[in-house]
């Protein structure tokens, strides 16, 4: 038993109120020795729980993502006028909707944006569909491939994946409590702002509550990232809804708010003001959903088509590559139908 993390799960364990918030340092302190197993699984279970019931911080997330820094794999920088996008993607996957970044991730390749991806397989506690699986089915398998295999096939097309169970096997030992406790634990909402990137990087992260966006706020300014986006996505992912109004946080490099959280520039975009129904692709089969992103790749409409303009539109607005999100959605669909993904997906499958 460690004497050390009994003492930092009796700060957040300690009840309503009484219960302490963790430094930044202790944060990162207990998650390294989560992720090392210096503590006991009962240590590692009550403060997963305690701490899920109390709620992080910021600060505290940002101690977290300070273990992972310390601990996890990153990939160097490569050569690139841009930024790199990092997509922060539930890791427990889908069950409802059908995702659609790998597409997003393809159009952004095609047009000269990098763009990293990080995740897993089948995880709870949703145990949904993952995007390592799209990959796959689209004749790309990332987890096969060692970290500088990895960087070697992301300086030459533009995209990587960062497959946690074969790069950063430590995160494991925290995924076997999830499914135990039934209950995601606060390093799944750390994740979705973790950048396994060593150069200038765009973090792109998906939420679902508020309160949680507040959160990732606070952490990015902890840690000094320059560009930052949030996503209110469909089932927390970076994916843009098509049914309700997308809410967006545009974060301001170098500003932030009296709560020290990074300053936001609030965007609101409707799929109906770009001629977009208001309908999200429900997910069905992994095999029809293969099928239908195959389809989009050929260039030809469907209801997944139009969610893959809204996306790539929006995206290559933000990334700086089109003027707005309507020159986006038009330039995704020239990028579609010329072959242009298509080609970047060849690419991609003859690289591995």
């Amino acid at each position: 038993m460690s004497d050390e993390f009994r003492d930092l799960l009796r700060k957040v364990g300690s009840g309503t109120h009484t219960a302490e918030n963790l430094t930044r340092q202790e944060a990162a302190i207990a998650t390294k020795m989560m992720l090392l197993g210096e503590a006991t699984p009962a240590q590692i279970g009550a403060f997963l729980i305690a701490h899920r019931i109390k709620r992080p911080t910021g600060e505290e997330l940002a101690g977290m993502l300070d273990a992972y820094e310390d601990l996890g794999p990153k990939l160097r920088p490569i050569s690139s006028s841009r930024p790199v996008v990092v997509l922060g993607i539930p890791y427990d996957g889908r069950i409802r909707t059908a995702p659609i970044s790998p597409v997003t991730a393809l159009i952004l390749a095609a047009s000269g944006q990098p763009v990293i991806m990080h995740g897993g397989g089948c995880l709870p506690t949703k145990y949904g569909f993952p995007l390592i699986e799209i990959w796959q089915g689209l004749g790309v398998n990332w987890t096969n491939l060692n970290l500088e295999r990895v960087q070697e096939i992301f300086a030459a097309t533009g995209i990587g994946f960062v497959y946690t169970p074969v790069h950063f096997p430590l995160t494991q030992r925290i995924w076997e409590y999830r499914d135990q406790l039934g209950k995601r634990p606060p390093l799944a909402t750390m994740e979705l702002i973790w950048c396994p990137y060593g150069g200038d990087a765009h973090i792109i992260a998906g939420f679902v509550h508020p309160p949680t966006e507040n959160m990732f706020r606070k952490a990015i300014a902890c840690r000094n990232v320059k560009m930052f986006t949030t996503i209110k996505g469909l089932e927390g992912s970076c994916d843009l809804p098509r049914e309700r109004t997308a809410i967006i946080g545009l974060g301001i490099e170098g500003e932030t708010d009296e709560n020290g959280e990074v300053a936001i520039k609030r965007l609101h975009l409707a799929a109906r003001d770009y001629n977009f129904t208001n309908q999200n692709v429900a997910l069905g089969s992994k095999e029809e959903l293969i099928t239908g992103i195959q389809n989009v790749l050929k260039g030809n409409s469907s209801e997944l088509m139009e969610t893959a303009l809204w996306n790539g539109g929006f995206y290559l607005w933000r990334t700086g590559i089109s003027t707005d999100v309507e020159n986006g959605i038009k330039k995704s669909k020239e990028l579609l139908i010329s072959g242009a993904v298509a080609n970047k997906l060849e690419e991609l499958i003859n690289s591995i």
